[in-house]
């Protein structure tokens, strides 16, 4: 608990927040005008526009425009989950390594948009821009943790529109006519994405004990299995066909059988067969193996081995088999 890690959740979200209004546009006397947009509070725009009361100054900050920001995080509970729950996901960057993380903690981030204009009808203009896409509610698809490629939909609901027209004073004074947009996004938090490669289990081990008590049995049995590959994964072609067979033919003659051995599997053009014999370069086989169908093959055809190299491959969520073996003391009566 408590180490470091950063996701950069919130920043994402807001940035992703912020895209959504960068390329409003209006028009003034025929000409289109693309309004800034800023992040920062609404007072810190207000005090810099008092505070430059000439109209003719080049500095001063022109209007229409619209800032965002980040006004608050809570908590909702009507999205949790389990909090024990794990998943897992391969390795984005395709290496065989797993990762593993806890659910998501469901929190609400308040934003505010805020329109400053001098004329109203610059700010119908943005606000009907904007408003179409409520209904309350937009998705918008945002990568939360990029070490494990995370994306989820965020809705991002208006919840209320304010406007304040601040016309008082005399005529030095600039008028700001201010639309404040409230909006919630429901995102989600994530803790530290850490490997899992050495949580998976690769070897069971089943122990049969029958007697008395423990420590005096009658019958003691090991029963072991390892995963075992169904496909080959490191796509060396150990030898070919000699000659054209059928889906129903299990013994024909291959290349060059010095690298296949009895008892293991082979892949040919996908389909999966079993080595009962060998006797030189002819080989007896078992067709359609693990699921496969026996299919024709034409001279020539690649055959793969399937070895301990594939099986330390196999990766999570694929299909594969058992090997397995027995030993101590059996009886039989």
């Amino acid at each position: 608990m408590f180490e470091y890690f950063y996701n950069e959740i919130l920043r994402r979200t807001i940035v992703s927040f912020g895209t959504l209004f960068n390329a409003i546009s209006i028009k003034q006397e025929g000409s289109e005008l693309r309004i800034p947009l800023a992040y920062g509070p609404t007072q810190k725009f207000l005090a810099r526009i008092e505070q430059s009361p000439d109209l003719n100054k080049p500095t001063a900050i022109t209007l229409p425009r619209m800032s965002f920001e980040f006004t608050g995080l809570t908590y909702d509970p009507s999205r949790k989950v389990s909090t024990v729950q794990q998943f897992k996901v391969k390795d984005p960057a395709g290496g065989a390594d797993v990762k593993k993380s806890y659910m998501p903690v469901p929190y609400n981030m308040a934003f505010e948009l805020s329109i400053y204009c001098k004329l109203n009808d610059d700010a119908l203009q943005i606000v009907e821009q904007i408003l179409p896409y409520f209904q309350p509610q937009y998705n918008l698809t945002v990568e939360l943790v990029e070490s494990i490629k995370e994306k989820r939909d965020i809705p991002i609901i208006l919840e209320n529109i304010t406007i304040e027209d601040d016309y008082e004073g005399d005529f030095t004074k600039r008028r700001v006519l201010l639309y404040t947009l409230r909006f919630t996004a429901k995102t989600y938090l994530f803790g530290p994405a850490t490997s899992a490669s050495k949580d998976i289990i690769k070897k069971a081990t089943v122990n049969y004990l029958t007697g008395p008590n423990s420590a005096d049995t009658t019958r003691n049995v090991t029963y072991s299995v390892t995963p075992r590959a169904t496909k080959n994964y490191t796509g060396d072609v150990v030898t070919n066909i000699s000659a054209d067979i059928t889906a129903t033919t299990k013994t024909f003659d291959i290349d060059d059988a010095s690298s296949i051995n009895k008892d293991t599997y082979i892949n040919i053009e996908g389909e999966q067969l079993y080595i009962k014999s060998k006797v030189g370069n002819k080989i007896t086989v078992l067709r359609g193996q693990d699921n496969t169908s026996a299919t024709a093959h034409v001279k020539g055809a690649p055959i793969h081995k399937i070895d301990a190299a594939d099986n330390a491959l196999v990766e999570e969520g694929d299909d594969f088999g058992f090997d397995g073996f027995t030993t101590g003391l059996i009886w039989y009566g």
